[in-house]
This record gives C-alpha cells, sequence and structure tokens, in this order.
C-alpha cells in the first residue's frame, strides 16, 4: 500500500546525490510506490497544537544536476501523513530541538524517523557516554584547567565542538603543542556549549569505521582512511571510503547498543568505531548507505524501508 511520506530536510537542490543517504532513501521509497513530499525545517509550523508544514511533491532521478522535480507548495498537515523522515543535517542547535518538539506532537501516530524525542535527548557525543567502557576517555568541559589535566595525562588528544558535524572544528593537540589555551579560548568565543575532548586514538590512522544499525541490527559498514594531511577521516574533507569487515569487538559493541537504540525507536543510526573504541552515536541524520553498497554490501536504504512499513502496518 503507497505510503504519504514528508521528508524534513535540507533543500533537495544542495545534495550531492552520489553519496547522499537522503537522497537514497527517498529512492527506495519512490521506488516502492511511495509519495514523497518534500520540505525544508524553516517551512514547518505549529499552531494550536497542530503541526503543518508548507511542502512540494517531490520526484527524484539519478542525475546530479537534474536529480529532482518539485510541485506548486501546499501546506499540509503533517498528522495525515504516514512517515515523517527527519533527515536535515546538523547543526544540532535550538533550531533543530525546536524542530524535534513539533514533531512530538504527530508522534507515533504519524512515524518519525528518528523518534523526534529520543533525537533530542541522544545528541551523538553525550549519547555515546551512556557507554564508558566501549569508549576511549572522554572530557566534556569548559573549565581550561579541566583540558590541560586531561592533556597532562593523556599527551595527545582530539578537541571538538559537542554538537559539530561533519569534521568541522576537530584538532589534534600533541603533548608539545604550544596552542592548546588559543584553541581553548576561540571554542570558548564561538561556542555557548562545553567542548569534548578525547584521548587521541592512534588506530585513526588505519581508519575511523563507519557501522550502520537498522532497528538496532547491524545493516553495513565502511571503513573511511584520513588524507595524509589531515587528522580527520570523513568523506567530505578529504577521507578515502574503502570496504570493511566487522571485527569482534564491533560486534560486541553493535550488540551492546542494540537494545538501547530499539527502545529509543532509533532505527537507523551510524556509529564511529576507531581502533576498539566507541567514539560517536549519530542519530541525527546519519550518512554512508551508499558507500556501502557501492562497495558490494547490504541495500540499507531497502532493509530501513522494510522496517519503516512493518511498523506503518502494526
Amino acid at each position: 500500500m503507497p505510503l504519504n511520506v514528508a521528508v524534513q530536510m535540507d533543500h533537495v537542490s544542495s545534495i550531492t546525490i552520489k553519496g547522499d543517504s537522503t537522497f537514497a532513501l527517498c529512492l527506495e521509497a519512490q521506488q516502492r510506490g511511495h509519495r514523497l513530499f518534500h520540505y525544508t525545517p524553516d517551512r514547518l509550523s505549529l499552531r494550536d497544537g497542530r503541526a503543518t508544514a508548507r511542502t512540494e511533491a517531490m520526484e527524484l532521478f539519478e542525475e546530479q544536476g537534474k536529480h529532482f522535480t518539485l510541485g506548486p507548495s501546499e501546506k499540509i498537515d503533517l498528522a495525515t501523513m504516514d512517515v515523517v523522515l527527519l533527515r536535515q543535517d546538523p547543526p544540532f542547535d535550538m533550531a533543530y530541538i525546536t524542530s524535534t518538539h513539533i514533531l512530538d506532537r504527530i508522534h507515533p501516530k504519524t512515524l518519525v524517523v528518528n523518534d523526534p524525542s529520543s533525537v533530542r535527548n541522544a545528541p551523538e557525543k553525550i549519547f555515546v557516554t551512556e557507554f564508558p567502557d566501549l569508549m576511549p576517555e572522554t572530557l566534556i568541559t569548559k573549565d581550561p584547567l579541566e583540558v590541560a589535566e586531561f592533556r597532562k595525562e593523556f599527551g595527545e588528544i582530539v578537541m571538538k565542538p559537542l554538537y559539530g558535524n561533519g569534521g568541522a572544528g576537530v584538532f589534534h593537540i600533541t603533548r608539545e603543542d604550544r596552542n592548546l589555551t588559543s584553541f581553548m579560548e576561540t571554542f570558548a568565543l564561538l561556542f555557548r556549549e562545553p567542548f569534548i575532548v578525547q584521548r587521541y586514538l592512534k588506530d585513526v590512522r588505519k581508519g575511523d569505521k563507519r557501522i550502520i544499525l537498522v532497528d538496532g541490527e547491524f545493516a553495513g559498514a565502511i571503513n573511511r582512511v584520513p588524507s595524509e594531511t589531515d587528522a580527520r577521516s570523513n568523506m567530505h574533507v578529504g577521507g578515502r571510503a574503502e570496504p570493511t569487515e566487522l571485527t569482534d569487538r564491533e560486534r560486541e559493541i553493535c550488540e551492546r547498543i542494540g537494545p538501547a537504540l530499539r527502545r529509543l525507536g532509533l532505527l537507523f543510526v551510524g556509529i564511529d568505531v576507531i581502533g576498539d573504541y566507541l567514539t560517536e552515536i549519530n542519530v541525527t541524520s546519519p550518512t554512508g548507505i551508499r558507500e556501502v553498497k557501492r562497495f558490494g554490501g547490504v541495500d540499507i536504504a531497502a532493509r530501513l524501508w522494510d522496517v519503516i512499513e512493518s511498523k506503518v502496518a502494526r
């Protein structure tokens, strides 16, 4: 039975379809006969307890630059949709949080993927701290003395914004680096929130593995290897994707966090693993499914839609 699917996303004109997971999810929905309705977060409204959005009917094509058509704008009551895909990219700021509060008004009668309350309450770099034995040593603070002591203890550290994404603002700082104080002063000027500091993991030179889970179960993985001139492995800053298999430790990590993901309604999640350590649990707008399929892995978009259709039918 065709479903009505609203997609809350960055404007479809701005995406690069080769590696975009939202495009892959929407294309799979379209191929199954579901109807797609596109809107950006600034077109979301709440009046008298009713969540609405100004949407356009969307059709997709596998040709960059000619990859979509949109129909005329139409205001719809999101409660009339069967599914809402919550897929805009971070920053995870008050605008993002507000959108989750609005979508709470329709979920779960209208299935929102991922559950908006859980997205709000489980930001990637904080949710992961529920599993401290799976993580590298980690500090969340704005206190410069705490950061200085942390570096003194571990020598090499990584600093990054607590609510950043895509590798932006990630710094590898060595024991001898004299810029630590300047970094902290800059972070304090740019961000009101604390920042996150972790022990540097040398295994990152071998890759930062993106592992995707669907409804708490392992679905696929790729390894992202940083370039010689960068500490970050994110592909849009020069990281190289390569096929990979899970280690026993990575399977243990998936099995440990899977029940929590299912309990929280986090159907589509991408975790980051370096060496033997879980570093992030990405729940806002996970990526990587097109790369997994390109390297011969499972079609994760199809697997996720199997789960979504089953939940809607129930």
